[in-house]
């Protein structure tokens, strides 16, 4: 997938390449960067070496270098990155020069908790509708804004001009809410429900299990304390030492 716009952001002249094509899993980590560059910008930090940016997204700085190379960033020798630079160019490259409208379909108490998260609007979306089949829910107000049907998604998502549904519904009504969303316009879903969804192709969805992550997690528990009992203690089978595991989407 291909795509491109003249000009750089907020009237820059040539200050972003054409967006070019990214591996998903150098997309998946430039929020990291972005969130790092942030925090060093209200630290006042006008520049970072790739060293120092590396360590405060978590990554090795061979991996960011290459990442960033993607959007056309080498940085300067004995200088480093432009933070406010670097900033502009990854925002534009996740499509975060303009506020995201996002619906939020299932306002249980998962869906209640992200409609009332506040860091949404500080990371460029804006929660604009939300929604439940619940009719006792309905007309709740949560975070300024008061649940509807899912009847009246496909008006409300044309209104609001929604492209971004997150769906926070126990499994078994998921790939309704989806395809609802699908019919609606909405080409790209965060899903939090434990299920696997069937979309079109053309639509994007992103799937959040934090059950399945904590499974990842009891996995090393276990393994450390298997490597624990042998001989030695915390080693490995080859004889190296066992390290630290961190795992991401995307790595």
């Amino acid at each position: 997938m291909s795509q491109h716009r003249p000009g750089g952001p907020n009237g820059r002249s040539g200050g972003v390449p054409a967006l070019p094509d990214l591996p998903e899993a150098t997309v998946a980590r430039l929020p990291e960067y972005l969130r790092a560059l942030h925090n060093l910008a209200e630290a006042g930090d006008d520049t970072v070496s790739s060293e120092g940016l590396a360590a405060a997204a978590g990554v090795n700085s061979a991996k960011l270098r290459k990442d960033l190379s993607h959007l056309g960033s080498y940085g300067t020798r004995g200088v480093g990155y432009d933070v406010a630079l670097l900033i502009d160019q990854i925002e534009f490259t996740l499509g975060l020069t303009q506020r995201r409208a996002v619906a939020l379909v299932g306002v249980g108490n998962l869906g209640h908790a992200l409609a009332g998260y506040a860091g949404f609007a500080s990371r460029g979306f804006r929660i604009a509708a939300l929604f439940d089949a619940d009719q006792a829910r309905v007309g709740e107000p949560i975070n300024g804004l008061n649940v509807r049907h899912i009847s009246d998604l496909a008006v409300v998502a044309a209104a609001e001009s929604i492209a971004i549904g997150v769906i926070a519904t126990p499994a078994a009504a998921a790939q309704d809410v989806a395809d609802a969303l699908v019919a609606a316009g909405v080409t790209s879903i965060l899903n939090f429900a434990p299920c696997v969804l069937s979309v079109p192709e053309g639509v994007d969805v992103r799937k959040v299990d934090l059950a399945v992550e904590l499974q990842i997690l009891s996995f090393h528990e276990h393994r450390k304390s298997s490597l624990t009992a042998l001989p030695g203690g915390l080693s490995s089978p080859n004889g190296l030492a066992a390290t630290g595991t961190e795992e991401a989407v995307g790595s």
